[in-house]
């Protein structure tokens, strides 16, 4: 299939296009050039169509990148036949870098904070990685191109200033988000039930959100209520956040379908 079919294809609108296309322009110079390439930092949503893009053109390339297990922003890496994947994220090759950011005690800076102050430093979004939290201050993942302007530039979030240092991928520290444990029976696990269920709110509620186009499964639209969820889908609405159903289990009493799922809240 052409580039241009892919396109056409798998993109939802403009900005998804040009997304598609530079992700396919990096695949495409991996293999003609024999050299390692990358794209940018990806929401999980821009990942999933991309992922689905690749499944078509190139079925088995490109690997996801963020810089820890279970990173949210990862980039696509594209990497030559000579090139394994350890010695990738070992060496300079490797696009990823991150930063030990060391804040006054008591600063109490939030994940806004530290992205507004980033970005105002005139780095897109596409440059920056995951930003974790931590009692000290934060751990950044970046490009590595932009390691040298941070060094140089970055010296305050917000009133706070800012002591930063360059660290290994694997010191980095991922706090676990709080969560959510909730039991639900359903008459079956059709999309507008278990979104209910999830984000406790009606069922009519859940069905006036997929239909608006606000819920993801999978990080990928879906406008059908009716959808069949099965165990490990990840269910995401603009202005909910996130849940996972865990487990489809037995039925109760009633004969009504037992599910088990994790709000991330």
């Amino acid at each position: 299939m052409r580039k241009t079919e892919l396109l056409d294809k798998y993109a939802r609108d403009g900005d998804s296009r040009l997304l598609l296309a530079r992700v396919l322009d990096q695949w495409q110079r991996a293999e003609q050039r024999g050299v390692p390439t990358h794209t940018g930092f990806l929401s999980p949503a821009e990942q999933a169509v991309s992922a689905d893009l690749l499944m078509a053109a190139a079925p088995g390339q490109g690997i996801l990148a963020g810089g820890y297990p279970d990173a949210e922003r990862r980039l696509w890496a594209f990497l030559p036949d000579w090139l394994e994947e350890e010695t990738w994220q070992q060496g300079e090759e490797c696009p990823l870098c991150a930063l030990e950011v060391e804040t006054p005690p008591g600063a109490g800076l939030t994940h806004r904070d530290y992205l507004g102050s980033l970005m105002g430093l005139g780095l897109t979004r596409e440059k920056l990685g995951d930003i974790l939290l931590s009692q000290q201050g934060a751990q950044v993942v970046v490009l590595r191109e932009v390691l040298p302007i941070l060094l140089s530039q970055w010296e305050k979030v917000g009133r706070y200033p800012v002591r930063l240092t360059p660290i290994p991928l694997a010191q980095l520290r991922p706090v676990p988000g709080e969560r959510k444990q909730i039991r639900a029976t359903v008459a079956s696990p059709r999309l507008d039930a278990v979104a209910a269920a999830g984000f406790s709110i009606p069922r009519s509620r859940a069905a006036e959100l997929i239909r608006g186009g606000r819920v993801m499964v999978n990080h990928r639209p879906c406008g059908k209520a009716d959808k069949a969820v099965e165990a490990g889908d990840v269910l995401t609405c603009r202005g909910l956040g996130k849940c996972v159903l865990r487990e489809i289990g037995g039925t109760s009493k009633r004969g009504r379908t037992i599910l088990e799922l994790e709000r991330y809240l």
